[in-house]
């Protein structure tokens, strides 16, 4: 049975690497993926998705106002897709995760999300709050603060390494403007202290 997958955590913890893996399982069986991911993360190539280990694989960008249902039955009649993955998941809107429920409901794909669940001020980014909202299945990938204690946060950081309280929301970029931490460190930014 198809379901909604929703992977989330906070930086640094493997989540395309996860995704990527996922992918390989289904291409060493024989079935057909579309991996997806939004054209706002420029970091690379925007058609490719890469982690940071250096594993990579083609991937479809889209914007915000590309519909996924559409994009995802158009690639499903020249060949049956067996999974849809998805990177970056925190940049989807609203709609275009009510569009990944529809493939999963309808055109019985099973929908693999990948994404932060919060910024760097604590909140929750649009894509994440419906997923966790509307998914089947959530699914915590785990990384580790400098303390030790489990990473749920992410701190911004400025080019001298001191964390930041605000901002646009997304800013892309890696290690050198983001480190995650846990709640007690989010809270009192002791992570410029490591």
């Amino acid at each position: 049975m198809a379901k909604l997958y929703f992977y989330y955590s906070a930086m640094n913890a493997g989540k395309t690497t996860t995704l990527l893996q996922s992918a390989y399982n289904y291409y060493e069986r024989g079935m057909d993926t579309l991996i997806l991911k939004p054209s706002l993360d420029d970091r690379h190539n925007t058609d490719v998705v890469r982690s940071r280990i250096g594993l990579e694989t083609n991937a479809v960008s889209f914007n915000a106002c590309d519909d996924l249902l559409e994009l995802t039955e158009t690639r499903n009649q020249k060949s049956t897709l067996n999974c849809l993955l998805l990177d970056e998941a925190q940049f989807l809107t609203k709609s275009q995760v009510f569009e990944l429920g529809e493939i999963v409901d309808k055109l019985k794909i099973p929908v693999l999300a990948y994404g932060l669940r919060t910024d760097f001020k604590g909140e929750l980014f649009e894509g994440s709050l419906h997923l966790l909202a509307w998914s089947d299945e959530l699914i915590e990938i785990k990384t580790v603060c400098h303390c030790g204690k489990k990473a749920i946060m992410v701190l911004r950081l400025d080019e001298n390494g001191v964390p930041l309280n605000s901002g646009e929301q997304i800013q892309i970029g890696g290690n050198d403007n983001y480190v995650s931490v846990c709640r007690k460190h989010f809270k009192s930014a002791e992570s410029t202290k490591m």
